[in-house]
């Protein structure tokens, strides 16, 4: 075995949660505090900190650190990025508000869309066309490009977007775009949208550029301070980050590409469940499919798992005006692991809408001030505060007791602006926040789900982040699910990912051909150049060229459709020019997706996707967790509400890492670790299995009652 650690590392936005492995004996370790949202540098420190002087280890032991952060998404969310210009194709300055003309309201006359992150006073238009073929129609205007970029010079301007018609088929121009500015405005930053997403879509392209943008200066400013900050430290390792889409890249590479990690906590969630899962089916000889259910602080997110494999999109919404409206959003075409934020998270403030109804979220308390209950001054009621006067929390178990929590001041904001203004108890209120966020994710999940054509009931679920296995019985009891899988350190699933997914880049690159039409000799020189591009990135980041894997992805679609499906492509089909072959692949997954086919239609491919990935990291889960186990795991009982048809329970209390393997539970129940604590509600069967999973076997009923 080799010497040393590897740490993985997830920025949420309440808590910093960390996860080492010893590869000298495949242990794991696992720490957890607040994150500093003024400076998520500052969280980090402190964590690693904690957790090498907890486990007597030298900074100089660690051999890589694997990193995910929120502050990509929340910069534009919370609109902190830096001052961007765009520089587009005459006549499409305004493309940002004419975007693709859908409403996701249809009656809604006073609908809110994102406003735009370039304000119309830094949008450039400059002559020059290329048209669809990659043929210059109009040449470009160099002159109109040097007075912008001297206006750019002249501004506060940090960073420019470049996003010209059709450029993914002929980035010239753009190209020649850049070389101006970096002559005229040195000390400007530029994306190129030919670089950032070479795809059909001048709306979703323009859209993702200007985020990538938008967030470089700040997302390198912050890697700056982090790796100064850890040379301080006597860290001398490289740093790599986890993108959106589950696999890791070298800190230089997500430095170009930081909008590709807006989801890299979320990633890393399904990728620990992911593995979790395959160490379950080992064990039962059964890979099932599975739900991934992660509730943090802000959000919760479902994605589900099929055949060990997280579901992938090559879209996604940041910044939406309302939670689960698709189309309220920022577009970002970028390869993500397909999740959908399902609800609110643990920090998340309940209040009363006009019509007097609880609403719960999108407003949420944070680390600073937190939860009523942390004792830092919030005066907003949130989940963590109805959960913890349900009785599903210990006041004096929090963080394994490093935070005390403070009832009272619970109870006093759920009276205050729940319970007084309706006329309840404050249990009463509690619960009704509880139920209303749980009833919520309930129904999101089940839609998403039926959207993907799946049936939610076939899945297993596996609950992570913090407050996911407090809410996770609740939810499966609604979904009619039967089992629940719960890992140990499912607090901090999100960092485990992290050490559990390879090195993986996704190239990309657009053009609409039918297949009639394709010519396999320009596509196998394509496809050969994307694979040594992503090949060198991989390689650049310490994996052998050997064991480097290609997976060739292309995106189809019948003539006349706007929806296309992705299909895999082996490598033979493109070397054996069979046309006919690659039609067959397509309308195979089209039929699984839609269960029609459409044989008359006319096919076309309208973009490539080459994914080159190292090895997947593995690691022993059935031995990792340092276990305790002991005859007298007993901690007491609780007072535990389980509905108005239940009230409270006096359910045992168990300290989960001293639980032996095997042994088995009847009804309600609370196993409490220092990352997370599970709530088993009663009629359900629960026991350990040999990687210290709890796993629970859910009455037949439609929620707890």
């Amino acid at each position: 075995m080799a010497d040393g650690y590897r740490l993985g590392i997830d920025i949420g936005g309440t808590f910093t949660d960390l996860v080492m492995l010893d590869l000298s004996t495949g242990k794991l370790f696992d720490e957890k505090v607040l994150t500093t949202p003024d400076d998520p540098s500052l969280g980090v420190i402190d964590g690693v900190k904690k957790i090498l002087e907890a486990n007597s280890i030298h900074p100089s032991k660690l051999k890589s650190i694997i990193h995910g952060t929120t502050l990509v998404a929340n910069a534009i969310i919370e609109r902190r990025g830096s001052k961007v210009a765009l520089i587009t194709s005459q006549g499409f300055r305004d493309i940002q508000e004419i975007g693709t003309e859908l409403r996701y309201d249809t009656y809604d006359l006073f609908m809110k869309m994102p406003a735009p992150l370039v304000t119309r006073r830094w949008r450039f238009e400059v002559p020059e066309r290329i048209g669809p073929d990659g043929l210059v129609i109009t040449a470009l205007d160099e002159a109109s490009v040097i007075s912008v970029a001297r206006a750019i010079a002249s501004s506060d301007i940090d960073a420019v977007a470049v996003s010209l018609l059709h450029s993914y088929k002929n980035p010239d121009h753009e190209r020649r775009i850049r070389d101006i500015l970096q002559r005229e405005a040195p000390d400007t930053i530029v994306c190129i949208s030919s670089d950032v997403m070479p795809e059909i879509g001048e709306y979703e392209r323009t859209s993702t550029t200007i985020c990538n943008a938008y967030v470089l200066p700040t997302f390198t400013r912050y890697l700056a301070r982090l790796t100064r900050r850890f040379r301080e430290m006597g860290i001398t390792k490289d740093l790599y980050l986890m993108l959106s889409d589950g696999g890791t890249v070298h800190e230089s590479t997500a430095a170009i590409y930081p909008i590709r990690l807006v989801q890299s906590g979320p990633a890393g969630g399904v990728q620990a469940a992911a593995a979790i899962n395959k160490v379950v089916a080992n064990n039962d000889d059964e890979q099932g499919d599975i739900l991934c259910f992660d509730m943090g602080g802000t959000t919760a997110k479902a994605c589900l798992v099929e055949n060990g494999s997280p579901m992938h999109a090559n879209e996604f919404e940041v910044a939406r005006i309302f939670r689960g409206k698709k189309g309220s959003g920022i577009p970002l075409k970028i390869p993500v692991i397909d999740m959908i934020e399902i609800g609110a998270g643990g920090g998340s403030i309940a209040h009363l809408d006009n019509l007097g109804l609880i609403q719960v979220g999108p407003e949420s308390a944070s680390a600073d001030p937190g939860p009523a209950c942390y004792g830092l001054g919030g005066l907003g009621a949130t989940v963590t505060d109805a959960d913890l006067i349900l009785g599903y929390l210990a006041a004096d178990n929090f963080l394994g007791g490093d935070m005390q929590l403070d009832i009272e001041a619970s109870k006093e904001v759920v009276k205050n602006t729940i319970a007084d203004p309706l006329g309840l108890s404050v249990v009463d209120a509690a619960w009704a926040i509880h139920e209303t966020v749980n009833e919520s994710m309930s129904q999101a999940a089940a839609i998403h789900a039926l959207e993907k054509a799946k049936r939610i009931t076939d899945y297993t679920m596996i609950p992570i982040g913090g407050a996911g296995p407090v809410h996770a019985c609740n939810i499966a009891l609604k979904l009619n699910l039967q089992k629940i899988i719960c890992p140990p350190g499912a607090g901090v699933a999100s960092a485990l990912g992290f050490l559990v997914s390879p090195t993986s880049f996704t190239t990309l690159q657009g053009g609409v051909v039918p297949l009639s039409r394709l010519d396999f000799k320009i596509v196998n020189k394509q496809i050969l150049d994307m694979e040594k591009k992503g090949s060198k990135l991989i390689t650049a980041a310490g994996e052998r060229k050997s064991s480097v894997n290609v997976e060739i992805l292309a995106s189809m679609r019948y003539i006349g459709q706007g929806y296309n499906v992705e299909v895999g492509i082996p490598k033979e089909v493109l070397k054996a020019n069979d046309i006919d072959l690659l039609r067959e692949l397509f309308e195979s997954v089209y039929l699984t997706k839609f269960g029609r086919m459409e044989p008359s239609m006319e096919v076309e491919i309208v973009s490539w996707r080459v994914v080159t990935a190292g090895p997947t990291p593995e690691i022993n889960l059935a031995i990792a967790r340092v276990s305790l186990q002991s005859d007298d795991c007993s901690k007491g009982h609780r007072e535990i509400y389980f509905g108005p048809k239940n009230g409270f329970v006096s359910a045992p209390v168990y300290e989960r890492s001293k639980v032996q393997v095997g042994r088995e539970f009847v009804g309600a129940a609370i196993f409490e670790e220092r990352e997370s604590t599970i709530v088993v509600p009663p009629g359900s069967h629960s026991y350990v299995d040999k990687a210290l999973n709890l796993i629970i076997k859910l009455p037949v009923k439609d929620g707890i009652e």
